[in-house]
């Protein structure tokens, strides 16, 4: 799956940059590449406190990739490929007969999203500080991969399976790009809020990005 998301990536980022000529006034495509952090939604509900909604999730890292044709100075079709990962190692106390023993699984844990839809920027060529926002839909796929699972005798752990799901997503957020150069740009920040509809329910998402924007 790694190697086709970047085969994916390799190739939109080609395509965008055939376009990423610029006008008299405004640059005609851009492709970002950079750094992911989702925070996933665990499904638990501790609280309504700022504290209680950072500790329900759950810290993915992984990879951005985007790329934007603008039809105009101010308007852009964009596509967003990311996946970002976490592995845990699991060991707890089950009741065994007239004792207790411990119950040990490793999961590797993935999270995709293939989006499209429109980014609102500045995109002139002579602007420095360059806020976009964007709203961008498409499918999210996750999966949970288990290994090494070890049970003591007379314990069923015939549910530690691996499994994955796909499902509608979005990504709906924004952040700030500055001017490197003339066809470079850093991107200090990007926020989105990042829901994706599961059959097991709906993640509420926040996804992360940082890195560089190629004009």
């Amino acid at each position: 799956m790694k190697k086709f998301i970047l085969a994916a990536c390799l190739a939109a980022i080609s395509s965008v940059a055939s376009f990423a000529q610029s006008t008299d006034d405004y640059k005609k495509g851009e492709v970002f590449v950079g750094y992911s952090n989702n925070q996933v939604d665990t499904g638990v509900d501790s609280g309504d406190d700022f504290e209680s909604f950072v500790d329900d999730r759950e810290s993915f890292h992984g990879f951005n990739a985007s790329g934007v044709y603008n039809v105009s100075r101010y308007f852009g079709l964009k596509a967003d490929v990311s996946g970002t990962y976490k592995n845990k190692d699991f060991n707890f106390s089950v009741p065994v007969g007239t004792g207790t023993g411990n119950v040990r699984f490793d999961t590797k844990n993935s999270l995709y999203n293939f989006l499209g839809g429109v980014q609102v920027k500045d995109n002139s060529s002579e602007a420095r500080f360059k806020p976009f926002a964007h709203a961008l839909v498409g499918a999210g796929h996750q999966r949970t991969k288990i290994d090494n699972v070890s049970c003591p005798t007379g314990v069923d752990c015939t549910d530690l399976f691996s499994d994955s799901e796909t499902g509608l997503a979005g990504a709906f957020g924004g952040g700030i790009d500055i001017k490197v150069n003339d066809k470079i740009d850093f991107r200090a920040i990007q926020v989105d809020y990042n829901p994706i509809k599961f059959d097991s329910g709906t993640q509420h998402n926040v996804r992360l990005g940082i890195g560089i924007v190629f004009k």
